[in-house]
Formats: C-alpha cells, structure tokens, sequence
C-alpha cells in the first residue's frame, strides 16, 4: 500500500473546514472525494438533501442496481466551527496523525476509497457494492437517514467505517440518542419594582433540569445531560424566556419510549406556575443492538481477521452512528471499519498510522468474503 499517498489525500480532506453547517466545506469534501472515486472508474452521484445540509455522495460499481451485496457507510462533515483549520491543520508525529476529523471520520471514508481501489477484479466484477457518504451525521443525521435506510434496505449488509476504538476493537452495538429542546416562556417583570409581577422562564428551566435528571436510570444505562442553557435579557428583569437542549441516551429502545413519555408529562404539566413549556424532539437514533444474523457477519468479520493477522475484539459505545438507523430496520450492521483513532470531537484527536494500512486490508477481506 502507498501509505504516503494515502496520507496527502487524508490531508487534502482534513485541511478543510467541514462542521455540519458549513455547507460550503462539506460541498468541498464531497467534491474532492467524488473526483478520487471517478479516477478509479465507479459511478458516483451528488443527492441533492436540501439547502440546509451539503450534498450527500453515491457511489456504485452497478449503477442502476436494485439490490446490493454490501452497503459501505461513512460522513463528510466533523463538528469543528470555521477556523479551526487555521488553528491545527493535520500534523503527525512518528506514530500518529492529527487535525480536525482525522478520525472521525476523514480516515474511514479513505479507508473505503482504498478497499475499494484494491479489491480483486474478480470481486468487483462479482459483488453489488454501494457507498454512501452523508453531511450531517455528526447533528443526528437529521436530513440524510432516510436516504441512507433506503439503500440500507436495497442490502445485504451495512458496514459503517467510523474508527477503530482506541484499542483497535469494532463496535457491535450503540447506544440510541435523542435531541430535545426545551423553550420556557414566562414573563417579564422588572425585578426590583414588580418582581410579583414576573415569571421567571430560568426559574422553571433550573426546576426542570432537576427534574430531567431524576429520569436518568445508571443501571440501565440511561442518561440524561442538560448541555445547553440560555435565557434573560439583563440582572435587573425578571426572566420571560429560556431554552435548555437536552441529550438522552439508551441501551434499550424502551427505555427511549419511558423517557420521551415522561418528558412530555413533565413539561405539559410545567415547572413553575405562569411558564410554559415547548418540548421539541430534534434528532433521534434508535439503540443499535446486534441480532441473530449480525452475530453472523460477526463471524464473518472475525475470521476475516484471522486471515489477515488482524485481531478481531468488540465494543458497545455510547456514541451513535449511521449504523443505528440501518440496524433498526433489521439490516445486519457492524461499525469501526476506520483506523484506529481517539479523541474524538476534540483538539487532541488522532489517527494511528500504523494501523490504517491492517484496517484497509480488513475491510478489503470482509467484502470480499461476502
């Protein structure tokens, strides 16, 4: 493998300012990696997701086909603002690279590029494979699930080329994730004259985030984190409006439905007499849990792994991916087909060089073994 090729074009992709709203970067993304995909001769195709989110990115070696063999899964965009490119470009050291996406997920969609480029002609010409690269999966994938669960319903299989875990391990299971707001309406008074008169939306918003809390269940897994406030306009008046954003996460689907139930009772019944409460789901990912037949191409990952002196460990995170949609409409799902990577979503994340030439020869293995 010609590791330092690899590595330019990683860092063509990761000296780009791609966060999920920066349309413009995440268009930049698709385009160079659309041009990579064309030099090797497979079909691509811009999706068109709305004005709101970049381009999404298909790509075939069938175009036309209605039924894939394997459907390869990987996302354009990071999570950093405009400017951080500036700040750290990629950068390496004797062992490791960083920059911002260089893990999540820059590396993963080269890794696919790259098992793709190499695969044997025989497999190529014998498989249905599909690529489909989204720009939005680091906000919930909001605009993009419902076209990737269509091509995840025209496969076999789903394979999500998120990173390795820091200890190399893949991911078999998820946990689901759910996005809320909640916009607290009160109102206002001045504080010093007629505070009797006022109803204080941080009042109600400090009340709720008590409550919200409270519905966490640590046994099973479940929590809720409050990450976001804001609300008030000056010290001297009495709150009219707040907004908090809440994460849930869950091991179990049911557990979802227990906290969507309760937060809606919550809010309808409100938490300060005079306050309002909107609640507004925003994104939602149902939990990933491995069944029967993905316990089968569990095994089929495993002695891929053999073959290629891979070792084959897994993990359940708590992070989730586009895997938790596939998974949920019963499509066998595996995840962390990248490299090995960690710090995710922060300055100190990084990519192990040693360990993308292994991974691109293991995700060569699995599909070609399907």
């Amino acid at each position: 493998m010609q590791l330092e090729k690899y590595i330019a074009e990683l860092e063509s992709l990761v000296n780009v300012d791609c966060g999920t709203t920066t349309v413009e970067g995440v268009a930049t993304v698709a385009g160079i990696v659309t041009r990579l995909w064309q030099q090797e001769g497979w079909h691509t195709e811009s999706v068109d997701l709305g004005d709101r989110v970049g381009p999404g990115l298909f790509v075939t070696n069938r175009p036309g086909a209605t039924q894939f063999d394997v459907l390869l899964v990987g996302h354009l965009d990071t999570v950093f603002p405009p400017g951080t490119v500036a700040e750290r470009p990629m950068s390496r050291d004797e062992t490791r690279l960083y920059g911002p996406g260089v893990a999540d997920m820059k590396s993963g969609l080269l890794n696919i590029l790259w098992a793709m480029r190499t695969l044997a002609p025989e497999h190529r010409e014998r498989l249905s494979i599909a690529v489909a690269m989204n720009p939005d999966e680091e906000t919930g994938s909001v605009y993009s699930h419902a076209w990737i669960g269509e091509l995840a319903k025209k496969s076999r299989c789903v394979l999500v080329c998120e990173a390795a875990r820091a200890d190399g391990s893949l991911v078999k299971a998820r946990k689901g994730t759910a996005g809320y707001l909640l916009t607290f309406t009160g109102r206002a008074a001045h504080a010093g004259n007629e505070p009797e008169k006022g109803r204080s939306a941080i009042t109600a918003l400090a009340n709720c985030i008590l409550a919200v809390n409270a519905l966490a269940d640590s046994a099973r897994g479940t929590t809720l984190n409050i990450g976001i406030v804001h609300g008030g306009s000056a010290a001297n008046v009495v709150p009219d409006t707040a907004v908090a954003e809440l994460d849930v996460r869950y091991w179990q689907n049911d557990e979802d439905t227990r906290i969507h139930q309760a937060l809606q009772a919550l809010c309808q019944r409100g938490f300060l007499d005079g306050v309002t409460t909107t609640l507004t789901q925003v994104h939602h990912k149902p939990a990933m849990a491995p069944d029967d037949e993905t316990q089968r191409l569990m095994a089929l990952v495993e002695q891929a792994g053999r073959e290629e002196g891979v070792e084959i460990t897994w993990q359940a995170v708590g992070g989730g991916s586009d895997a938790n949609h596939t998974a949920a409409l019963g499509i066998p799902s595996l995840d962390g087909f990248g490299p090995v990577g960690a710090g995710f979503h922060s300055p100190a994340e990084w990519l192990d060089i040693a360990s993308i030439e292994p991974r691109v020869r293991l995700l060569r293995r699995v599909v070609s073994r399907l």
